[in-house]
């Protein structure tokens, strides 16, 4: 580590300074102090002390709920964590996490770091932090005016991984498992499972062709867009073996892992398949890090999904569940409508969609709702379709055109009142799909529901 100056401690005081401000202002302070201490001395990330391991969380989707069970289990077991859990995944909130978990020299005493990490930032961060490990969970398209291709990400993230750091990689992700192919490297997979599919059908799939020589790539088996296992005809690629390859029984609720020789089983901690994938991560990286088989069950057993990503509650005949639709992520919402739409029984669902870009300040760009998969919507099984915001006719649209009968559809502009269109009779699931800026309305949705069906009786 290169030795600390006088900027550093100015930068690092100032940041300090401001951190304890914002607290006593009952501020967050998850940005801005680590803000002020790069503005002061930009090199700040790679002088600040660091935490004995670090692991570095990065990918499309699953990379918050997989910090945070590795958060909660490894506290659990006794580590001193420090983490970017409460703020921003980019340079400057976490600088504002480690200055946060640092004395005033700048040291720290934490034993492992768990970073989650933006991938548009890795550059500015995987070189001066210089993770232990890096965990990418997938690669898709997100944010397309941000983020524009997956290939696009992979390269930036490729451009900044440390020598030496071992990679812990989706085999069923024919994109992300080919990042940093010179580092040392440890694959999770889910092997085959019985609603696989020969072959891809969404409305996209971001790799079609071999990555060496451009043949049509084929699958063993087809899970969702690219996920699966695929193979080149002519030889050059194929996707590769999972060190951590999860065997799950979705009816039995548990998956199986082999873990140094033995096969050791786990509860679900969630039946949707992007969840489980989170799961098997998670049980790679703590193996990784020496965790035995029997702690790593132990604390999956007392872990959750966080409630701001899934919640279930049921009264009566009437189960209300709340789950994130990551906005402007075509493949998350079409994950959570396969979800939905396979549940047993009849649905009533209530869509909050990302019709703005907090961060661009403009909601005029809805290309997203056209790569995903609202064509599962259209299900006989599915009674209704409420959408609430200022872009829900826009909504509208996309549903009719995948196949959704106009009689199903409901739209208004009022929020806060959306659920009063919902149909609550018999025995059905009301499904709350939300994106991130809409937590607290879709949770306050759901209590206003259950507390309709307790008064109704």
């Amino acid at each position: 580590m290169a030795k600390k100056g006088a900027r550093f401690y100015l930068g690092h005081i100032a940041g300090k300074l401001t951190y304890r401000l914002q607290r006593m202002l009952k501020m967050n302070a998850t940005y801005m102090p680590g803000d002020i201490a790069l503005r002061i001395c930009p090199d700040y990330l790679g002088l600040i002390g660091r935490p004995e391991k670090i692991v570095c969380v990065t990918g499309t989707n699953g990379k918050t709920t997989v910090c945070n069970l590795l958060n909660d289990i490894l506290t659990r077991e006794g580590f001193k964590i420090m983490n970017n859990s409460a703020g921003s995944n980019t340079n400057s909130g976490i600088a504002s996490a480690l200055l946060k978990a640092s004395d005033l020299s700048g040291r720290t005493n934490a034993q492992i770091g768990i970073i989650e990490v933006d991938e548009r930032s890795s550059k500015k961060i995987y070189p001066r932090i210089k993770p232990d490990y890096i965990v990418c969970t997938n690669l898709f398209r997100d944010s397309i005016t941000r983020n524009a291709h997956p290939e696009y990400i992979k390269d930036i993230i490729d451009s900044a991984v440390n020598e030496g750091c071992t990679m812990i990689l989706n085999a069923d992700d024919p994109i992300s498992s080919r990042i940093a192919p010179n580092n040392p490297r440890r694959y999770f997979g889910i092997n085959k499972l019985p609603g696989d599919k020969e072959k891809p059908e969404n409305i996209i799939n971001d790799l079609q062709i071999c990555p060496v020589c451009a043949e049509k790539l084929k699958y063993r088996y087809s899970r969702y867009h690219h996920i699966g296992n695929v193979y080149c005809p002519n030889g050059d690629y194929e996707s590769p073996k999972a060190d951590y390859a999860a065997d799950v029984d979705i009816p039995g609720n548990r998956l199986t892992v082999n873990l140094q020789g033995v096969n050791e089983t786990y509860e679900l901690i969630a039946d949707s398949i992007f969840n489980i994938y989170n799961e098997v991560t998670v049980i790679a990286v703590l193996d990784t890090l020496g965790i035995s088989a029997d702690r790593i069950r132990e604390g999956l057993a007392a872990g959750s999904i966080v409630e701001s990503r899934y919640s279930d509650s049921k009264v009566g005949g009437v189960e209300v569940i709340t789950h994130l639709a990551k906005g402007h992520n075509s493949i998350a919402n079409s994950c959570v409508f396969d979800y939905a739409v396979n549940e047993p029984g009849e649905k009533e669902i209530l869509f909050y969609p990302d019709d703005e870009l907090k961060h661009m300040k403009s909601s005029e760009n809805i290309t997203w709702a056209y790569d995903a998969d609202f064509e599962k919507l259209a299900d006989p099984n599915v009674r209704r379709i409420v959408v609430a915001g200022r872009r829900a006719e826009d909504y509208r649209l996309r549903l009719l055109l995948a196949g959704v009968e106009n009689e199903k559809i409901f739209t208004t502009t009022d929020e806060e009142n959306a659920y009063k269109l919902l149909n609550t009779s018999g025995e059905v699931r009301i499904f709350i799909l939300h994106q991130v800026y809409k937590i607290d309305m879709a949770h306050r949705a759901k209590e206003n529901l259950l507390k309709e069906v307790r008064e109704n009786g």
